[in-house]
């Protein structure tokens, strides 16, 4: 059992800083492969820790793992559109910025249903 903690923690280190060089040397945007790697790693990190009774480690990746859900849960947010609010509009001739395929229908002709 003992094996399977400290793989735990080795497998957290590498979550972490894999995703910190792949944001360093410009690979990812810190987005949400970023912000899961930095969750996954915080929480094999807490269990680590707590094995090995480091209780300032846990403290430390709990805030982590907090900043880090608070991140994903953000930018979630950001990308839903709430409750009864109609989506954006992609007007013909303004430049799409959203990265996402735009579909615009043609409207009906006067008179016509």
């Amino acid at each position: 059992m003992e094996l399977l903690w400290e793989v735990a923690g080795w497998g957290g280190a590498v979550a972490i800083l894999s995703a910190y060089l792949a944001v360093s040397m410009g690979w990812w945007k810190a987005g949400q492969g970023f912000q899961t790697a930095n969750l996954v790693g915080s929480c094999a990190f807490i269990v680590n820790g707590a094995f090995h009774g480091a209780w300032p480690s846990v403290v430390t990746n709990v805030a982590w793992f907090l900043i880090s859900a608070v991140a994903l849960f953000r930018m979630r947010s950001a990308r839903e559109p709430s409750v009864g609010e109609a989506p954006a509009t992609q007007l013909p001739g303004v430049p799409d910025t959203t990265g996402q395929l735009a579909i615009v229908e043609p409207r009906p002709a006067a008179g016509c249903v």
